[in-house]
């Protein structure tokens, strides 16, 4: 196999702009659209989305590489970060390294990118690690670097790396790329430069959560705000196809297709922000209607549904669920949930033991 970086034009990428256009028209289009939405939204609305997408995208980028970190403690970290009150719980090295790292890109999204800032993301992400050589540095063993899968003495390789002797060379000219390419579309900027970062690999590990930020830098850049989409999320979601569009475009440099698969995943990653800016605003106007006329069982049940986020409850809250959460007798809670679907603040399927109660927000979102 001839990997891409081994091709005489490397690092020349080449693609159909033509095939592209439709693609960026739409994501300007939904930039847009978020942008009117946010101003809809008072600043501590604001806070909270800000604070809850990055948690979000901070935890599920550790996901997608099998990490499972603590949600709470990476927002709790994210909150620290921007100066806001938390809750002072224990937060693990990981856990703050990935929330430290979100906020940095987040506050600096406009900085050109250096070798200063990857190295002080790698130190995050890699703080409390035991078992790397290089952190905070690029990868100087000499063996391959290879994404592999399988049996240990048959392993399939996905790809293979630049060697580390390589590696030096090869991110000067992608940052000099980089902090240059401000021409052309967002789209496209920020696809190619996830692709050409990951396709040095220069660290030992986090190179995923590293290429991702790059790419969300490069959304922000484009947009001269910070893009706040949920990339890491709707990856995540089908990680199967997110790594066959990479191992497809690592031999050749025409990257239409990887274009056309990042192009797509970034406007369902916008689709995705616009619905938790929409629940956001839907959830102050709930509260503004029904926050003084809620008992303390209603109100903590509905603090927790609200918890869930813009999916809610999977399947609704039964009566069972609410005991759980609000201990009292079955007939007040059968009261109090009556209740709730009087005054429209839930509303009622199903019958008997299959009754689920949804949150009521007037079909601004899908709960």
């Amino acid at each position: 196999m001839t990997w891409n970086w081994e091709r005489n034009d490397w690092p020349y990428f080449t693609y159909s702009a033509e095939e592209l256009d439709g693609l960026e028209a739409r994501f300007l289009q939904n930039a847009g659209m978020l942008t009117g939405s946010l101003k809809y939204m008072e600043e501590e609305e604001q806070q909270v989305l800000k604070v809850d997408l990055l948690s979000q995208e901070a935890y599920k980028t550790t996901e997608i590489e099998g990490e499972l970190l603590n949600r709470e403690s990476i927002q709790s970290s994210i909150r620290r970060h921007f100066g806001l009150e938390t809750d002072n719980r224990r937060v693990s090295p990981a856990e703050n390294g990935i929330a430290e790292m979100m906020v940095d890109l987040y506050k600096n999204y406009d900085a050109p990118l250096t070798a200063d800032t990857l190295f002080r993301w790698h130190s995050m992400l890699t703080d409390g690690r035991k078992d790397l050589t290089a952190m905070g540095r690029y990868r100087t063993h000499e063996d391959a670097m290879q994404i592999v899968s399988g049996r240990t003495d048959r392993p399939t390789v996905h790809f293979e790396a630049p060697p580390s002797s390589r590696v030096q060379r090869e991110m000067e000219a992608f940052m000099t790329w980089f902090n240059g390419s401000h021409r052309g579309g967002v789209l496209v900027r920020a696809g190619i430069a996830h692709l050409y970062f990951e396709s040095i690999h220069p660290f030992e590990d986090g190179n995923g959560r590293i290429g991702r930020a790059i790419s969300e830098k490069a959304l922000s850049q484009g947009l001269s705000r910070p893009a706040l989409v949920a990339i890491s999320h709707t990856i995540e979601r089908d990680k199967k196809a997110y790594y066959s569009a990479l191992h497809h475009n690592s031999s050749e440099l025409d990257i239409t297709s990887w274009l056309r698969y990042f192009g797509h995943m970034v406007l369902d990653a916008q689709q995705h922000t616009q619905r938790m800016v929409d629940f956001v605003i839907a959830k102050g106007r709930f509260y503004t209607q029904f926050a003084a006329v809620l008992n303390d069982r209603q109100r903590k049940v509905i603090n927790r549904m609200f918890r869930e986020g813009a999916d809610g409850f999977q399947g609704g809250l039964s009566a069972e669920n609410y005991l759980r959460m609000a201990p009292t007798t079955a007939s007040t809670a059968t009261r109090d949930l009556q209740k709730l679907v009087e005054m429209g603040a839930l509303r009622k399927t199903g019958q008997l033991k299959g009754t689920r109660y949804f949150l009521n927000l007037g079909g601004v979102v899908g709960v």
